[in-house]
């Protein structure tokens, strides 16, 4: 029997290299199974895990001073913005931090690829069986109940001390984001189809279309002239937008405008295009964003389902722009998830790469979320939840309102406090004073230290589009493209 094993152990060292040489030290955990997955059971031995490492950056402080520097209007730098390869400095990893990480990889017979120009991720392809071994981790597979679907995760997994300076983190790991189910969307077809006007409403009609919004927050009507600047709406879950849809939306609500205004799509891992088959996120997200930014070009950015980032696909495409030479003035977003279900190592990762847009003029927008004050959670719910990426000081978070003279925040729109973030100095006065107005309650239920969101509110209820040539009413989170 000790022959046996001394064999066996002999052949894991030849073949993984020395994963038991180095002094290993938890990294990432979780205490439970995140709400709505059950463990399922261990992962087979031999399925192959695609896993992503991201090396520590070499400047993340100077990445978030340069922001400001470059954004604060009170600064002699303000519109300055950073070349790819200036902002890409910041994010990039130190020559001694890729070899560190490289050549335990190397110790373990693993062989990394860098993924975009960047070089501050790696990916690397192993079995269940090497994965536990050489991260002390008990790969398993979840699976989230509501839908049934699958996710090989775990709730721990170390790294070797030596490399706690070097390697950021391992992903996916610990984070659970859950698959989307349904969007939050309750639309009915419009009882009196509106005949097309060119002059605006004073929002009257018991819907929202363009003419009221630009009534509603003086937008002008007069068309863009740099053609430099270009919008990005961000498509997830197969949602597409249809052509067919826009020009009859333009017809109906942008008469001033040409009716075969469109949009470009690029495809992102694995993205997909049918206008065919159009979806009601994506289609209102379109022809709001081209209804108001008046001869803006813009761009539609399909994002593959099947790709399984681990984040919802908002890792995917961070990745894309920032390896990108050509990039937006405006990316916007109308998904989010809880940020509870994010480890708070991949979403610090993440909000950096949001900071390295921003230093290159790029304005990141997210919707704040529809889960309203409590987040998207059972009814038993012990504390607030948190949306993420709007938890991220670096980027502007939307929320929405609903009614008008006054307008109020609409019920579903969520707003509170970053328990990954701190409050960012920005926000200092406007946060203490509200503070202080709300006094002891919700105390408890909030971090009141964390990052404040949403940044601002819009319209975002009542909404009137086209899905299917059919003229719909939307009762929807459709804050953020209209605050593009």
């Amino acid at each position: 029997m000790f022959l046996k094993g001394f064999v066996l152990l002999s052949l894991s060292i030849c073949i993984w290299g020395t994963p038991l040489s180095r002094s290993l030290e938890v990294h990432e955990s979780r205490d439970t199974i995140p709400e709505g997955f059950t463990l399922t059971g261990p992962a087979s031995p031999d399925t192959v895990l695609d896993l992503q490492l991201a090396l520590v950056s070499s400047d993340p402080d100077g990445l978030i001073e340069k922001l400001y520097d470059v954004i604060t209007l009170s600064s002699a730098n303000y519109g300055q913005y950073l070349s790819t390869d200036e902002s890409n400095y910041f994010l990039a990893p130190t020559q001694e931090s890729m070899t560190a990480v490289n050549e335990w990889l190397a110790e373990n017979g693993i062989t990394s690829t860098t993924i975009g120009s960047v070089g501050n991720w790696l990916s690397i392809s192993i079995p269940v069986s090497q994965a536990n071994a050489i991260f002390d981790a008990d790969f398993s597979v979840f699976t989230y109940e509501s839908s049934g679907a699958e996710s090989i995760r775990t709730l721990s997994y170390s790294i070797p001390s030596s490399l706690k300076d070097h390697l950021d983190l391992v992903h996916p790991t610990v984070t659970f984001v859950p698959p989307r189910t349904q969007l939050p969307f309750n639309t009915v077809k419009l009882a009196t189809v509106p005949s097309p006007a060119a002059t605006p409403s004073a929002c009257d009609n018991g819907y929202v279309d363009p003419a009221c919004l630009q009534s509603l927050y003086s937008i002008p009507t007069t068309p863009a002239t740099e053609t430099s600047n270009y919008l990005v709406v961000a498509g997830y879950d197969d949602q597409y937008p249809s052509a067919s849809d826009l020009e009859l939306f333009l017809q109906y609500f942008r008469m001033d405008i040409s009716d075969t205004t469109t949009y470009k799509v690029i495809e992102i891992s694995g993205g997909e295009y049918n206008p065919n088959d159009p979806g009601v996120e994506a289609d209102l997200d379109t022809q709001y964003t081209i209804g108001l930014a008046t001869d803006v070009p813009v761009t539609f950015a399909s994002v593959g389902e099947s790709a399984d980032d681990g984040t919802g696909g908002f890792l995917l495409t961070a990745q894309y722009f920032i390896n990108s030479d050509t990039y937006p003035s405006v990316m916007t977003t109308s998904y989010g998830t809880n940020e509870n279900e994010i480890s708070s190592k991949v979403a610090n990762n993440l909000c950096n790469t949001y900071a390295a847009l921003g230093t290159r003029g790029i304005s990141v927008l997210f919707a704040s979320g529809d889960g309203g004050v409590s987040g998207s959670q059972s009814a038993s719910c012990t504390d607030f939840v948190v949306t993420f990426p709007s938890g991220c000081p670096y980027l502007t978070s939307v929320g929405a309102t609903e009614d008008f003279s006054p307008g109020t925040a609409a019920s579903f729109s969520a707003g509170g406090f970053s328990n990954y973030f701190s409050r960012p100095s920005y926000q200092n006065s406007a946060v203490e004073t509200y503070l202080e107005y709300l006094g002891n309650t919700y105390s408890g239920l909030y971090n009141a230290s964390g990052r404040g969101y949403p940044d601002v509110s819009a319209q975002g209820v009542d909404f009137v589009n086209l899905c299917l040539s059919t003229i719909l009413e939307c009762r929807v989170e459709m804050f953020q493209p209209l605050f593009v």
